[in-house]
């Protein structure tokens, strides 16, 4: 049972839900609101008894009018019955003259190939008009579908849902940078916010260190180190930054920790072959350096998660200022 709704819930329901929505809007449109209307239809769409009645007509109209044109075309306006109607018509003639009935017949076979007088169509049956009507209902149906499906992807991206991802993206962009230069520093090689919320259990950012002339230097990133508890989202209580430095053999790691992770034995003991333990606090300054590389992390913002854990014991929301300088002496 488990394995079923699960099932369900990977199943993309709302294409699904705009697919059927979208055909039964498509059928309701081609069969009751717009219905294909037939104009200037041939006489093969109509019942045999009246086939018959239509055949009669041409037969006297031949009678003083013998064009084999218009003969012809009226044959062929029977499309598949013209056989049927005239074999019905020489059995039972009435009050028509039996010889113009073969006389008319006569002209048909001499204008037509024999395999035309078995009456092929000269419009499309009534079966195959339906099928081609189906097939535009269907294509209706996917196309009105595939336009509210992207009109609801749109409307999420642009009225509120918004994901943990684009959350961090934004309070990164609104973050303001440190100027170290007003402070008497040097201006870093690179300087880069970036925002853990939680929610955003894949949170690993990683960027790269280059000189102004494109020479690459190192790397440095951000991510999840140790969670906390049960369930989604996961509860993060430790982060860990790095520091890759091309002429170092070793990274450099630290881990910033919440207080009650901190704190906490075990989960210190887990967490110290990493790197250095370092507690979180808004405003303090981390230090890694690596044989030619400095970087400096700062803690930006920090809001701790309320809950049933215990209490600063997992972030809901960290902003990390890394900025790197070439290592002096």
């Amino acid at each position: 049972m488990q394995f079923i709704v699960a099932l369900i819930k990977k199943m993309p329901i709302v294409p699904i839900a705009l697919g059927i929505g979208g055909l039964m809007l498509g059928l309701l449109i081609g069969w009751v609101i717009a219905p294909v209307n037939f104009v200037d239809a041939t006489p093969s769409y109509l019942r045999a008894d009246l086939q018959e009645d239509y055949l009669r007509m041409a037969i006297d109209s031949f009678r003083l009018n013998q064009s084999p044109d218009l003969a012809v075309q009226r044959w062929q306006n029977l499309g598949l019955g013209a056989p049927a109607a005239f074999n019905a018509v020489q059995a039972n003639p009435g009050n028509q003259d039996p010889a113009v009935i073969n006389a008319y017949y006569e002209v048909i076979t001499e204008v037509l190939a024999p395999q035309e007088t078995t009456g092929e169509p000269s419009a499309p049956s009534t079966t195959k008009n339906t099928i081609i009507i189906f097939a535009t209902v269907l294509v209706l149906g996917v196309a009105i579908a595939a336009v509210f499906y992207l009109y609801r992807f749109l409307s999420k991206r642009g009225s509120g849902e918004v994901t943990p991802t684009m959350q961090s993206v934004e309070i990164s962009r609104n973050a303001e940078k440190t100027n170290f230069e007003q402070m008497g520093l040097a201006p870093p090689i690179t300087q880069t916010m970036t925002t853990y919320v939680l929610g955003d259990d894949l949170y690993d950012e990683s960027f790269s260190i280059d000189t102004q002339a494109g020479e690459f230097m190192g790397e440095y990133g951000v991510g999840v180190s140790e969670s906390i508890g049960v369930g989604e989202p996961k509860k993060v209580t430790a982060l860990e930054f790095w520091l890759f430095d091309k002429n170092d053999i070793k990274t450099a790691t630290k881990v910033l920790m919440s207080q009650h992770a901190y704190n906490d034995p075990a989960i210190r003991a887990r967490l110290e072959p990493k790197g250095e333990l370092v507690v979180v606090a808004p405003q303090v300054q981390i230090l890694l350096e690596t044989a030619t590389l400095q970087l400096l992390a700062t803690v930006v913002d920090l809001e701790y998660g309320h809950g049933p854990l215990p209490e600063q014991s997992y972030f809901e929301r960290i902003t990390l200022e890394l900025a790197v300088w070439p290592r002096q002496g």
